[in-house]
């Protein structure tokens, strides 16, 4: 059996993202300075499929029932780690990724796990370098015309009563002449919008601002986003534009619809919950978001709950599919004309106790296997009031934040 040691880290290092070691950079969550680096990869495997929850759990406890942890720090995110990055659609392939070596912080306090024989392998700094890449840019699926015209669909649909809500997403391509540093991408992203959750995990890379769920023992969260509007750089104009956010009907309309599918999922496993009565506004660098915080205590006497049952109930919510869920699939399926992938699928990271955090891919960019090729996502949610002009407008904001960090490296 192998043994997964875990130790504090004392003193002072580089922050998580711009540490190096023996192995590659191959998964990361990181927020606010806090989260956790893995490098190398000990075991890794995909799973597809209705029922690929049930299998990234039973693979899950099979690679810890290997294991004889040797823990000498303990507490949320410590030991060894799972980085999963499920797909949207059961039928596209999800990722698991152990890594070799896992570097945590939290509230200044630092740890490093390896799983192995020897001692704790030597971290280095490396400051990405960022140098001048031309980047060229390539519509994706569909081009602008075509995706509103998809959007105005969509509004028909829903205004004849064949659904209330539907996100339908996009995307775009990037070229680079040289490789695309994934290291450096995370530095950008991490610099330029630190309230979100920076991850990595495979060829997937981005900065979320949505957490599906974070299940701290029996304590569990959910951030549901749904209505933005774009940020003009003018404090005094933004916080008027905060204020209309946050009395439009429109987007009051798709947020509710959000919550209500997160605070229904939640409920069979809870013994209670908390939904706030109205939602705040989440001013991130370049939008503003309507936000809600559900937050539950898990209750284990009827049936065993687990943080894979939580992802299982909640994935897809509204936020990123639509209500109902079957029949936004469907529109989804004939609207969209691309796969999704990874793209607005659960993403984060599980401990050996069950603990552990995960987000919806969003704001993100897929790597291309030679790494000089990336394709971004952005969706937007659509009711009876949305006009597909301003829909394109919100999705262009969403692709802000890879485009800049793309265009800085």
């Amino acid at each position: 059996m192998s043994t997964p040691i875990t130790t504090e880290l004392l003193g002072e290092h580089a922050p998580l993202s711009q540490l190096t070691s023996a192995n590659e950079l191959s998964t990361s969550w990181i927020r606010m300075g806090d989260g956790l680096v893995g490098f190398g990869e000990w075991r890794s495997t995909t799973v597809s499929g209705p029922d690929r929850f049930n299998k990234a759990r039973a693979w899950w406890k099979e690679q810890l029932n290997s294991l004889t942890i040797n823990n000498n720090v303990h507490g949320t995110g410590t030991g060894p780690i799972l980085f999963t990055s499920f797909s949207f659609d059961e039928n596209q392939e999800s990722l698991l990724v152990i890594p070799q070596v896992v570097v945590g912080e939290r509230k200044d306090k630092s740890w490093i796990t390896w799983i192995g024989a020897g001692g704790a392998p030597v971290l280095g700094e490396a400051i990405p370098q960022n140098t001048a890449q031309e980047i060229t840019w390539s519509e994706g699926s569909l081009d602008n015309a075509a995706w509103q015209g998809r959007v105005a669909v969509a509004v028909e649909k829903i205004k004849s009563g064949e659904l209330e809500k539907v996100v339908l997403a996009r995307d775009i391509l990037a070229t680079s002449q040289s490789e695309i540093s994934s290291r450096s991408l995370i530095t950008n992203l991490e610099r330029e919008y630190p309230s979100t959750w920076v991850f990595h995990v495979g060829n997937l890379i981005g900065a979320t601002p949505e957490l599906l769920v974070r299940l701290s023992k029996s304590l569990v969260t959910s951030r549901v986003l749904a209505g933005t509007i774009r940020k003009t750089g003018d404090d005094d104009r933004d916080l008027a534009l905060a204020g209309s956010l946050a009395k439009s009907s429109k987007d009051l309309e798709e947020h509710e619809y959000a919550v209500r599918s997160v605070s229904e999922a939640l409920a069979p496993y809870c013994s209670s919950t908390n939904v706030p009565e109205s939602p705040f506004v989440l001013h991130l660098a370049n939008v503003m978001h309507l936000a809600t915080d559900v937050t539950g205590v898990v209750n284990d006497s009827a049936l065993p709950v687990d943080i894979f049952t939580v992802i299982a109930s909640l994935h897809p919510s509204a936020a990123v599919c639509g209500t109902p869920t079957d029949k936004a699939r469907q529109v989804i399926n004939e609207l969209e004309e691309m796969n999704r992938g990874r793209y607005a699928g659960p993403v984060g990271w599980i401990d050996a106790r069950g603990d552990g955090e995960i987000g919806i891919a969003l704001r993100c960019g897929e790597l291309g296997a030679d790494k000089k090729t990336i394709r971004l996502f952005a969706g937007c949610g659509i009711v009876a009031g949305s006009d597909p002009e301003k829909e394109l407008a919100e999705s262009q904001a969403k692709l802000a934040p890879m485009r800049t960090a793309l265009e800085t490296l």
